[in-house]
């Protein structure tokens, strides 16, 4: 029998920013905004590049002690599941989720797909904007790791062109720690942010990394290292 999307919850996004609304499709969730043009905003099969997203920067910070890092969308938990399996038990792991919704999904049926990583000890989840976690923490933390609105190019929200601003990247930068690494994902290539980047007073680098597998669609997560001033 052909599998069938259905329909489970909406979640209003505050601010007037419409909504969220989580879907299941046969073994697998999908994520999809109200009204739009019925393209996916994430799904539990295709989260290779959400995994990148804290491995790569975590991977690179983990040797410090007690490493601290802020994670600026929860999505479907694949990034914190991915950030806690490599750090260590002295790390603490810091999630900003603006939408109510999607923390209560992720500690229902669909956190399991990411094997619940609500549960761990070392997270612990903040509803509120990303920008207010960064702003409340000059240099709090070793690693941020941004899945907001799409990357710079924004799809839910316009106010969420900021965090990608040059102003909005000086407030990554201040809430990092020396040497702290802020990693920047992206549905697709957006020219000229590596050298936004690097005006903000980072050294950045552009991975390609699969949704999933090695094969088909690809998303882009930039990495970048806070420079000296």
């Amino acid at each position: 029998m052909k599998q069938r999307f259905v329909l489970l919850d909406t979640a209003p996004i505050p601010n007037d920013g419409g909504a969220l609304c989580l879907f299941e499709y046969g073994p697998d969730f999908v994520i999809k905004i109200q009204g739009g043009d019925g393209g996916q905003l994430m799904n539990t099969r295709m989260h290779g590049s959400e995994d990148a997203l804290a491995a790569i920067p975590c991977q690179r910070i983990a040797q410090r002690p007690q490493p601290r890092v802020l994670i600026g969308g929860l999505g479907m938990g694949f990034t914190l599941a991915s950030a806690l399996k490599h750090l260590g038990g002295d790390a603490r792991v810091v999630v900003a989720e603006l939408v109510p919704g999607v923390i209560e999904w992720n500690r229902g049926a669909l956190g399991a797909k990411a094997g619940r990583p609500l549960d761990d000890p070392r997270a612990e989840v903040r509803c509120l904007d990303v920008t207010e976690a960064l702003r409340a923490e000059p240099q709090g933390f070793d690693a941020i790791m941004l899945d907001v609105d799409n990357g710079p190019e924004g799809l839910t929200q316009h106010s969420n062109d900021w965090l990608y601003s040059p102003a909005g990247l000086q407030a990554c930068r201040q809430a990092l720690r020396p040497q702290g690494v802020l990693a920047v994902w992206s549905a697709s290539v957006e020219h000229g942010f590596c050298a936004r980047l690097r005006k903000a007073g980072f050294k950045a680098e552009e991975h390609q990394v699969y949704a999933h597998g090695n094969r088909g669609t690809r998303h882009t997560i930039w990495i970048a290292e806070k420079l000296k001033a």
